[in-house]
């Protein structure tokens, strides 16, 4: 189950089990997905049409940018064990202390944006990660120093590979 919103008053309840078993705030969800290309998908749903477009994806923060019919609409998605953290008064960042970045997906590294010794704010980006001609901008999930950088501009990163390490 995700949690998406759209600001504070605005959220809603997704269980996504397959393509064809969704659920909005506990009932059925019929739709019909196409790739259009990489990061575009048209989106049938309730006898309408809708083009849409991620703009950018910040796997680390949950947080997305989509354009829906040329409309921006940002999005922050909380999943259960972020629920279950926000119902005990607790938030992630506060019980793990986060000591590196890594990637979220296998893509190409086409900038750099820290570099070792500097001091980042959570939310600071600090590399941008090229996956499917999408740009990424990864950003840090926490306060800290940028101790290494464990990559180099253009290199070619695998999923769950060492980004960068913090001190």
């Amino acid at each position: 189950m995700l949690q998406i919103s759209t600001g504070p008053d605005r959220s809603w309840e997704i269980d996504y089990h397959a393509p064809d078993d969704l659920r909005l705030n506990g009932q059925p969800f019929a739709w019909d997905v196409a790739t259009l290309a990489p990061g575009r998908f048209q989106v049938l749903h309730g006898g309408r049409s809708y083009d849409a477009e991620v703009v950018s994806a910040d796997y680390t923060a949950k947080q997305f940018v989509l354009k829906i019919n040329g409309q921006r609409i940002e999005l922050a998605a909380k999943d259960r064990f972020d629920l279950l953290l926000e119902r005990l008064g607790l938030s992630a960042a506060a019980t793990v202390q986060v000591n590196e970045l890594k990637a979220p997906m296998p893509g190409l590294i086409v900038d750099v944006r820290v570099q070792p010794g500097q001091a980042v704010l959570k939310g600071d980006p600090l590399l941008v990660l090229e996956a499917m001609k999408m740009e990424n901008i990864l950003k840090a999930p926490a306060d800290g120093t940028v101790s290494a950088i464990k990559v180099g501009l253009r290199d070619n990163v695998q999923k769950g590979q060492l980004l960068v390490q913090f001190s």
